[in-house]
């Protein structure tokens, strides 16, 4: 059978490869990069490049942001390239065959998780015929990912890329799965009963699998490409029910900055506190508050947070990998924060609560003292009522009315706070005597 080219493939009779491609060793500019990239981001479900071996391209693409701005390959970009260059003449997939099911099995070890859409056919000298590669995206989309979810991410782009090659499902997906050294006594391989757990308790791996009718095994088949294994964690740290241990509460005020934690000591039974002042917005605070109780308390835990946020990344934060943002500190407590989760030997328990409540119990009280703790200044004891008035304006910006009605001053106080406020200066009317009704605010009434 003649070779014949459809949408820059050649095709074969029994493989499929990409055209000839022009590789541009020496881009200059960001326009010549981004084109590079896009062409090996468009052959790459034949050649298998996995977002490892083209990092070090993708990455040069960030930077400056003017097309004409100049770019140099790095040593590592230029070893991409040779890695690309040896792809193209080495590499190819398969023509699919008819009657032969189709398979899929998830490579790779974290953080650059891989699949392969595949045939098998017993009794051949290779029984393998690679179909397709799918790869994750190389920007993440959430702060931090668990593990558990780029699993998911992989499974759901398979099933949507091969009913769009083939309309059906797989008959088989593998997750030839190796735990890692958590937990002496686990076994080293991922069981089936180990496996219905994991199901149970992720949603993302449930929507992934939602009516998928074929099997699932965790064993790959006896190929040497397929001898990749990626590790899973035997059992997460993080518990599903509150603990009989110690309760940390934390929390923060974007006023004051403070990132407070306070816990009562289970032998004097009073209330003990760590304070922090942390610039940023009050979720990095309350992070950070997170982070040193993790630092501080290494048995087992119950943490209590009125921030929404702070709960559900310490929820996802085990074994998790953080996208690379801008905000270096954030980073750093993502980073960090991961690391004593992955690394804990004690469980822990999150819990998210709603903040200024009037309930009774250990919970709320808790709450109002690390809420008591992260008050700014104006909560404290001042000399006079003017200033408590002062400092509150600089923070709620209340108008002349309503500092009158929370601290009863006089209208001339309240319009002395008003007026020398810089933010409010731009939109205070002029200020009128006692007295005085201004003309034209009546009906009928000519300004």
């Amino acid at each position: 059978m003649p070779l014949w080219k459809y949408l820059g493939l050649q095709i074969a009779a029994r493989t499929i490869v990409p055209q000839k491609l022009e590789i541009e060793c020496n881009p200059k500019t960001l326009a010549d990069l981004h084109s590079l990239c896009g062409s090996l981001n468009w052959v790459r479900p034949w050649l298998g490049l996995t977002n490892e071996d083209l990092d070090p391209l993708f990455n040069l693409l960030k930077g400056e942001r003017e097309l004409v701005s100049p770019r140099e390959l790095t040593p590592e970009a230029k070893t991409a390239i040779k890695k690309v260059q040896k792809a193209l003449s080495e590499r190819q997939a398969h023509r699919c065959e008819p009657n032969i099911p189709f398979q899929f099995i998830v490579l790779g070890k974290l953080p650059h998780l891989h699949g392969l859409i595949f045939q098998w056919i017993e009794g051949q000298r290779d029984s393998l015929l690679i179909i397709e590669w799918v790869f994750l995206s190389h920007q993440r989309s959430k702060t931090i990912t668990e593990p558990q979810e780029l699993i998911a991410q992989l499974i759901r782009k398979a099933r949507v890329r091969l009913c769009e090659l083939a309309g059906c499902d797989f008959t088989r997906i593998h997750l030839p799965v190796k735990l890692s050294k958590e937990g002496r006594n686990s076994p080293k391989r991922l069981t089936k009963e180990m496996f219905e757990h994991l199901l149970q308790s992720n949603a993302s791996l449930q929507l992934s699998l939602d009516s998928y009718r074929g099997q699932i095994s965790v064993h790959a088949p006896s190929h040497k490409l397929l001898n990749e294994e990626f590790h899973l964690i035997p059992r997460e740290k993080r518990s599903r029910r509150p603990l009989k241990a110690l309760t940390v509460f934390t929390d923060t005020s974007g006023a004051s900055h403070k990132s407070v934690m306070t816990w009562r000591n289970p032998q004097t039974q009073r209330w003990e506190a760590d304070v922090e002042f942390v610039e940023g917005s009050p979720q990095v605070a309350e992070l950070a508050a997170v982070v040193r109780a993790f630092e501080k308390f290494s048995e087992p835990i119950n943490l209590v947070t009125d921030s929404a946020y702070v709960a559900g990344v310490v929820s996802r934060a085990e074994q998790a990998l953080p996208k690379e943002i801008d905000n270096e500190h954030l980073f750093r407590l993502l980073s960090k924060l991961i690391y004593l989760i992955s690394h804990r030997e004690h469980p822990f328990y999150v819990m998210h609560v709603r903040s200024h409540t009037d309930l009774p119990g250990e919970v709320a009280e808790g709450n109002r003292q690390a809420d008591s703790l992260a008050a700014p200044v104006k909560n404290a004891r001042l000399p006079d009522i003017f200033q408590q008035a002062k400092l509150s304006h600089q923070q709620y910006h209340q108008n002349v009315p309503g500092l009158i009605h929370q601290f009863q001053l006089t209208r001339s106080q309240a319009g002395a706070i008003v007026a020398t406020c810089p933010s409010c200066q731009v939109q205070v009317m002029p200020s009128m005597g006692m007295g005085v009704n201004p003309r034209g605010l009546g009906s009928c009434e000519v300004w």
